[in-house]
Parts: C-alpha cells; structure tokens; sequence
C-alpha cells in the first residue's frame, strides 16, 4: 500500500446486475502523481475507473479518495447525459442553435455564462454563487487550450473540431477543474485510442506537464512511458510499481524467472517425496511379506507374532500418514507456485510461405497528384497519415467496393479486373495487382457470429484437413474445445486471434495483407501476440496505424504518408 495514497480501494466487489462478477475483492492504491492502469481486456479497468469515480457503487467493500474525482470516459458523446460523460457533471449546456460548444466541453459554462452576466450587470447573487474563485476562469482556459496547440474561441461549436482536438479539449477541461481544485484526482480511459500521431503527441505534452493525481487507462506503451507509477489488475489483484511500464516489465521479468525457479523447485521436491512415499511403501509391503512367512513357518510363538505384527501396523501406518503429509505438502507447494507464473503465452506459428518474388509487383497506390508507389515483393509498409485524411477510404478502395469486406475476405483472381481508378474520387487511390490478399478492418466482429471457429478458418482455407487446422490454431492460442465453440461466445482477446487466424491461414495464402489500425483496443498482451504473428508472415503487409511503437516493431521497410489533400509521400526506413 502506497504511504501517501489519493485512491484506496478496500476488498471492492462489484457484480453486474446479471451477477456477472467484474471485480473480485480488490485492494490496492493510487499514488498522487500519474499512474498508468494496465491489465488484459476484460481486466474491469474500466469499471474500476468508474467505481473511483462514484458512477458505480460497490457490490462489497469500499472506495476512499482525498478529495473528488474527475472521469472522462474512451468515447465523447456530445449529446449525452450527465451519467454518460462524467467529467460534465452538472450538464451539458448548449451554445446557440443547441449546439455543444468548447466552453461546454471543457466543463466550464456555467462559470463563463455567470462572468458574464455579472460583467453585463446582473447581480443575482446565484451567479456569485457560480463563479466562486473562478473569475479568471476564460484567461485560464484559452491559455491552456493555446498551450496545447488548440482552438480557443470557447463559443466555438464542438462539431468544427476534429475527433483529436474534442478528445483533446476534453482532457484539457479535465486538467483545468483540477488545477482550479474542483477535482482532485483525474481519471482518463483509453485517451489515445483514435488520435493520430500529431494529436499523441500533444497528448503526450499534456501529461508530462500534468500536476496532481492522474490515473490513466492504457495501452499505449509511449504514453505509459510517462507515468510516475505502474498499476496492474489482473485476476483480482492491483500491483503497484514505482515507476514506467519499461521498468515495470523489467521487474516482472525478474519475478516472473524466480517464480518459475520456485516452480521447477517444488515440482523437484513434490517428485521426490512421491518417489520415497513409493520406496516406503515397498519396504513396507516387504516387511509384511516376511511377516506372513514366518507365521507361516512357526518361527516364532504366536504371541510373540501378534505383538510384532500390531508395532508393525502402527509403525506403517504412522510412516504412511507422515509420508502422505510430506507429499499433500508439496503438492501445496506447486499449486502456490502455479499460481504466480503468468501463462501469458506468445504466439509461435510457421505460416505457409506465398512465395512472392522480390520484383513481383502487388499493388499500386496513386496520390492524388497523380504520383504512383508500388508495393512489390514482400515489402512491409506502413500508410499513416492525420485523422480524416482518408487511409481507410483507401485501404477499401484497393479492393473491389461492391464486395463484403471482412476480416478473413480474400479476392477472386476475377476481381482484379474491376477496380476504380483513382481519377473517378478527389483524393488518393489505386489498385491491387494480385487475386490473393486479405483484409483485416478496424471492426473485427464481421465472423459469422453462430458459425463455429474451425468452420469459420475452414472457409478461407476448404482443402486443409480439419486435424491440421486445429493444430494450427492452437500455436494461435485457440485450443481444445474453443475451436468447436460458435465466433459468438468468443472473448475479445480470443475474437481477435480467429480472424487474424482466418487471414494467415489461408489456402493458398495471401500475398498481401492489409491492416487497418489493428492495434486498436488491443491490450499489450495482445499486441505482443499480433507482432509475433505478423513475425511470421513472409508476404507483403501493408498496415495503417497511428501506434508508433507498434510500428517501429515490425521492421518495416518503409512509411507511406498520406496529408489532407490526397498526396503521398514515400520514406525508406
């Protein structure tokens, strides 16, 4: 437990209202600085987050915070209630036309609207009331709406802004009731999820100059980077580490190997007292033997016999008792032992090989300039570019638009004579220049939801034998009776797994693969199994994402920038 904690949480239980437990007697703290929350998906973050914030109440147990908390959850909906964005507690008020305005985003309003009529006049004391201390609050605002290189007309309509600059406004609202004191701790779910590169970074900005408790939920390993503290949830228990995710990792290691000594050791010790526990057995079944014989052979008189024959009985049973302890010991042993070795298992899978040639051109890509690139040979590319600037719009366009794209979709060899040049759209375009490629979308919920997992893999590749096909999904870590379960019972993790599964073993396999930001809420256990399942694959990638450390993992041979006005850009790595 940390000595100076801003959020306690004490044996909390929460179950939802089907009795689905998300929570498990938790306890644990957060510390007053920034501290990154990570856990796998499904972990209950998120409902842990709202807990804090008192959107939820506990099963069981309880909260405690020095102060009051300020959420702001992944997604701003801007015509939500109250409940649904938390950080705008007392409503969303609206500018003229109904319209949600910064001011409104940043959780300022009623404070603005109160300056104002006082500076126009009105002295109802309800608007003192309103303003309290905050009378600077505009010049506070603009200034830090201007820090981070953001718009600061606060009656700005929020449907001018991009998605990045809402979310941004949005945390920059939460930084401001903090440092005001309305809010002393800041919860933030998933704030890079959807922000391309040059809103990250302003994100990024914004962190490291933040002051005061931030407790933030995520995957991004850059902005984990920039935490005071590491915070885990994972089966029930919240660990605590001083210090950023590298270093936490880096200790986990550490454990994680004098756990698996720990192991190994009470699996030696558990084999040896069953080994003797058998030894003694023997010697036992061997005294009674002789026992038996000499009774047999009238060596001794028979009182003498039975006299023998009940110490002998003690004595055994006594020794066996003893020796069953020593052996339910080390079996004890183990299973505590078991349980603090993570089973985080990576993925280790010999895809087939496409067999593409080095010069084989696959696909071209045309900038709205006119300006062609090629992808050719298996060639790893990244195609990134600001939100809005069309990536997806061109990932679609390079297939045939009149199909059903999905993730495990492969192209007939006759689709590629119906393609649209890019002259027939204003922005960038192109073509695909092989029947065999794949594409995984943003959304991977496009299985068929009551097909089983070996049906839905055995569509992209009929002429596989089922046996073999099982055997290749476990080395994608869906195994035994999850490959007879329908897509629709699957978790998010093991959801993820089958379709990029359905893709990789293909038959005949893909000679190009197309992502589109794959890593999107994806938990880091999960991406790491996406990397090595991408390691493997000897074809062509071409990937779109804003995750920089992601990208820089997957030795790419170069980066496609796509900007705003359809134009692309080619860097070599």
């Amino acid at each position: 437990m940390l000595s100076n904690p801003s959020v306690v949480l004490h044996d909390v239980t929460f179950a939802w209202p089907d009795g689905t437990v998300a929570l498990d007697h938790v306890s644990g703290s957060f510390g007053r600085g920034r501290t990154g929350l990570t856990g796998l998906n499904g972990a209950g973050k998120s409902t842990l987050l709202r807990l804090v914030a008192g959107l939820l109440t506990p099963t069981s147990g309880r909260v405690t915070l020095s102060g009051t908390a300020d959420y702001l959850p992944q997604r701003i909906t801007l015509d939500a209630s109250p409940h649904e964005i938390p950080s705008l507690r007392s409503g969303i008020s609206r500018g003229p036309g109904g319209r949600a305005t910064v001011a409104d985003l940043l959780g300022i309003s009623p404070v603005v609207r109160a300056v104002r009529a006082i500076e126009s006049g009105d002295v109802d004391p309800a608007h003192f009331d309103v303003v309290g201390d905050d009378w600077d609050i505009e010049e506070r605002a603009v200034a830090l709406l201007s820090a981070t290189g953001l718009p600061t007309g606060l009656d700005r309509s929020v449907v001018t802004l991009s998605g990045g600059e809402t979310m941004l406004t949005a945390i920059t609202g939460v930084r401001l009731r903090q440092s005001n004191g309305s809010a002393a701790v800041a919860l933030l779910d998933e704030p890079t999820n959807n922000l391309d590169g040059g809103a990250r970074e302003r994100l990024y900005e914004l962190v490291r100059g933040w002051r005061g408790a931030l407790v933030v939920v995520s995957h991004d390993l850059a902005l984990l980077e920039l935490m005071d503290d590491t915070a885990e949830l994972r089966a029930g228990s919240l660990t605590t580490f001083g210090g950023p995710y590298s270093e936490y990792r880096a200790w986990l290691e550490v454990q994680q190997e004098a756990a698996a000594q720990t192991l190994r050791a009470a699996e030696q010790t558990l084999r040896r007292e069953k080994r003797q526990r058998i030894e003694a057995e023997e010697r036992i079944a061997h005294s009674e033997r002789k026992g038996r014989k000499d009774a047999a052979n009238s060596k001794y008189v028979k009182a003498v016999i039975n006299n023998r024959r009940n110490s002998a009985e003690k004595s055994a049973g006594s020794r066996r008792g003893m020796l069953d302890d020593k052996v339910d010991a080390a079996r004890a042993a183990v299973d505590q032992a078991e349980r603090a070795v993570r089973d985080d298992d990576r993925i280790s899978v010999d895809l087939p090989d496409p067999g593409v040639p080095a010069g084989r051109r696959l696909a071209v890509l045309r900038g709205a300039d006119g300006r062609e690139l090629v992808i050719q040979g298996p060639e790893r590319i990244a195609l990134t570019g600001p939100n809005g600037s069309g990536k997806t719009t061109l990932l679609e366009h390079l297939l045939n638009p009149t199909a059903s794209l999905s993730a495990g979709y492969l192209r007939a060899e006759t689709d590629v004579d119906r393609q649209i040049p890019s002259t027939q759209r204003g922005g960038a375009g192109g073509e695909v220049l092989t029947g065999r490629v794949a594409y995984l979308p943003q959304r991977v919920d496009v299985l068929p939801e009551d097909v089983a997992v070996l049906e839905a893999v055995r569509a992209g590749a009929p002429h596989v034998p089922p046996g073999e096909l099982r055997n290749r999904l476990a080395r994608f870590l869906v195994r035994g009776a999850a490959v007879d379960r329908p897509v629709a019972t699957l978790s998010g993790g093991e959801r993820f797994r089958v379709a990029l599964a359905s893709l990789l073993l293909a038959d005949p396999p893909a000679e190009l693969l197309m992502l589109d930001e794959p890593t999107n809420n994806l938990d880091i256990a999960s991406t790491d199994q996406l990397v090595d399942a991408l390691s493997a694959y000897r074809g062509a990638l071409l990937v779109v994402s804003h995750d920089k450390t992601f990208l820089d993992r997957l030795d790419l041979d170069a980066e496609i920038r796509l900007d705003a006005e359809g134009n692309l850009t080619e860097v070599r790595r």
